[in-house]
């Protein structure tokens, strides 16, 4: 695949087969690195993983996740990302809220404690078929987590389609996170109601794909994650649509990197919507 430099391994479904000197070794063999392990829960953790009402059950997936970490101390990377399929409810008075909030913030302090060198990055998820209402279902509610935990390697991983979902602007979401913003996702979709499109990054919504890539640039201190494609290639070439991806990063990227000298800061103080468009137009043409 032209372009790429890192893969992200999903844990424990990844490491059933070898162990993680042999995944390092096979990175190492083909000039890749390890960018970060994916935790995926298990469907034994159905009625939740950190939020299992059994106790006994979330001790598990707290000592899964910590798994991870080490995996990825093995392979020679710094992150976990964690999104849960299950941590959440269905319906009114199923679950105690702030008791479910109170055991992520509990289960994620331990985690950092215990692998301080590992950052942990939460990607939150508005709904889907596993979970209709999420704990963590939305920037604003993910960054409360991350200040209710406060763990300087507690972060968050934003995924641009779970962004569309929860009615948001992933430009403007990224700019909340800041410095906080562990890891980025990048895809596209259509935002109809709970539906994951999975859709080529800037394929449906260029002017946002654009803003999201201008506000990582923004980022004091630079964006320090690496860019991951969370896209579904149901009816493309799995690797055409790859080589696609990395090419529409690259554009955005060199894009972006022009608008400050076309003087869209000017444009934003001045909210001048019509101004924007119109370089968003110029530079996207060039």
């Amino acid at each position: 695949i032209r372009g790429l430099g890192c893969v992200d391994f999903n844990y424990p479904q990844h490491f059933h087969t070898w162990t993680n000197a042999e995944a390092k070794a096979a990175l190492d063999e083909v000039g890749l690195i390890a960018g970060a392990v994916c935790l995926r829960y298990p469907t034994k953790f159905a009625r939740g993983a950190m939020n299992h009402p059994d106790p006994v059950l979330r001790r598990e997936a707290v000592k899964l996740t910590m798994q991870a970490a080490q995996v990825a101390r093995d392979l020679g990377c710094n992150e976990v990302v964690v999104w849960s399929a299950y941590d959440g409810y269905d319906y009114p008075f199923q679950v105690s809220y702030n008791d479910k909030w109170q055991q992520l913030v509990d289960a994620f302090q331990e985690c950092c404690d215990a692998y301080p060198d590992i950052k942990f990055s939460l990607e939150f998820k508005p709904t889907d078929e596993n979970t209709r209402f999420f704990t963590v279902p939305s920037t604003g509610a993910a960054l409360l987590l991350v200040k209710d935990i406060d763990r300087p390697n507690m972060g968050l991983t934003l995924d641009v389609g779970h962004m569309l979902m929860a009615g948001e602007s992933p430009g403007q979401s990224i700019a909340m996170v800041g410095d906080k913003l562990f890891g980025i996702q990048l895809n596209d979709g259509y935002t109809r109601l709970a539906a994951e499109d999975g859709m080529m990054f800037g394929s449906i919504h260029p002017s946002q794909a654009l803003e999201a890539i201008y506000q990582l640039q923004q980022i004091k201190g630079g964006f320090k994650g690496h860019f991951y494609f969370d896209t579904f290639p149901q009816r493309t070439d799995p690797i055409k649509e790859a080589e696609f991806n990395i090419q529409q990063v690259k554009k955005f990227w060199r894009a972006a990197k022009k608008m400050n000298g076309m003087g869209i800061r000017k444009v934003m103080d001045e909210h001048d919507a019509i101004k924007a468009l119109s370089i968003i137009e110029e530079v996207l043409r060039q």
